[in-house]
């Protein structure tokens, strides 16, 4: 099983999430990637890596790559931290794919949230954590 998290930059909620989910789940390969190209190869945000490292997570061999046309073949499952991302991601989707996509928020029913807030912004790097580590037991528990 080979699972991507896709966000906007793929510096905070993305690698955070692969970061999070890779220790959940050691025998899924997993990848994180953004839909944009603004940060590709550098690694997550500081405020986040020092967040994540808190909770036991190492972020730091990550680095930041773009979404592209291919991830459809290279995956299983393509999780989105957003609707905006998905809708990026589906535009991109070729014509006889089927892989699947879908928010991450889908796997934490029970959060009332219907996205992951991108802490480069709300500045909440705790929070984020917390659901992306409730939807990364829902996303283990289902597989």
């Amino acid at each position: 099983m080979r699972v991507l998290f896709v966000c906007l930059g793929n510096i905070c909620r993305s690698p955070a999430a692969e970061g999070v989910f890779r220790e959940l789940a050691r025998e899924v390969e997993t990848d994180s990637a953004g839909t944009g190209g603004w940060h590709v190869g550098e690694p997550p945000y500081g405020p986040m890596q020092d967040a994540a490292r808190k909770r036991g997570y190492d972020l730091s061999d990550l680095r930041a790559r773009q979404f592209g046309r291919a991830d459809f073949d290279r995956f299983d499952l393509i999780i989105a931290m957003d609707a905006s991302n998905l809708a990026d991601i589906e535009r991109q989707r070729p014509e006889h794919s089927t892989t699947p996509v879908r928010l991450f928020t889908d796997y934490a029913p029970g959060s009332g949230m219907d996205h992951v807030p991108d802490p480069y912004y709300t500045r909440d790097f705790d929070g984020a954590l917390d659901l992306i580590e409730a939807a990364a037991r829902g996303l283990r528990a289902s597989l």
